[in-house]
């Protein structure tokens, strides 16, 4: 059976990672690692609470390097205009050969796995260790991913619908089964037209069924774009306004 203690390196204080910047740490439970990089706003006031971005990166930036994961995000935080936001930002690594979600991402649909991948699993437990250490806001947490992790967006927020104020899931897919249970939770869609890996099709389905739902997600779809939605997504200073004004609702 395998060992259910799990050891956590969080070597990082606040008084670390407060200059405004990433730095690297590693998450330990048991024989598995997630590497991943902590982002703290420069300036932290005690005892106020900060909002939370978990980022999760596409299939292209898989590793154990723990750098590959900020290609598209780092150039976003390193922003005046995002750094008014004093946001926490959470960007774990997924191995090679892992996935956020393990399915096809090129089928016209899925069905959810029963249980959370792996690296899904470990992210989870690392952004409970984060809560736990740094001054988050846990009404003000939020899920950003690309790709391979739009596709993980969709997870999180149907397997843990209680964690999340928001998610932002960029040409990814999801099991339209579980748009009830994402439904009462704001999204913002992003996809291309024009994407040949992972369908188009995949967020105007999820979208429609959580409009079934009774949910009011937004939806952005990139006329003539392919699999690059983000290079848009990311930069939009409209979609942070709106992702960082929603809040947790009491009921949820």
């Amino acid at each position: 059976m395998k060992n259910l203690i799990v050891a956590i390196s969080l070597l990082l204080t606040v008084e670390a990672c407060g200059q405004g910047k990433f730095v690297p740490g590693k998450y330990i439970s048991g024989n598995d690692t997630l590497p991943y990089q902590l982002y703290i706003p420069g300036k932290t006031v005690m005892p106020q609470k900060y909002p939370l971005v978990l980022f999760l990166h596409g299939a292209g930036e898989r590793g154990n390097d723990n750098q590959l994961q900020l290609n598209y995000i780092s150039d976003v935080v390193k922003t005046q205009w995002f750094k008014q936001y004093n946001a926490v930002v959470l960007a774990p690594q997924c191995p090679k050969g892992k996935r956020w979600v393990e399915v096809d991402w090129g089928l016209p649909s899925h069905t959810m796995p029963g249980q959370p991948s792996e690296p899904m699993r470990l992210t989870m437990q690392l952004l409970d260790s984060i809560i736990k250490k740094y001054p988050v806001d846990t009404n003000r947490i939020y899920v950003v991913g690309l790709s391979m992790g739009g596709f993980g967006v969709w997870d999180a927020l149907a397997r843990y619908p209680d964690k999340f104020a928001a998610g932002v899931p960029i040409c990814g897919g999801a099991d339209t089964a579980t748009a009830a249970q994402i439904a009462r939770i704001p999204v913002w869609v992003f996809h291309g037209s024009n994407d040949r890996v992972v369908k188009v099709s995949r967020s105007r389905d999820m979208v429609n069924a959580l409009r079934k739902h009774g949910g009011k997600p937004i939806y952005t779809e990139y006329k003539g774009v392919g699999h690059g939605a983000w290079f848009k997504a990311l930069p939009d200073q409209k979609m942070w306004r709106w992702l960082f004004s929603q809040k947790k609702k009491t009921e949820q």
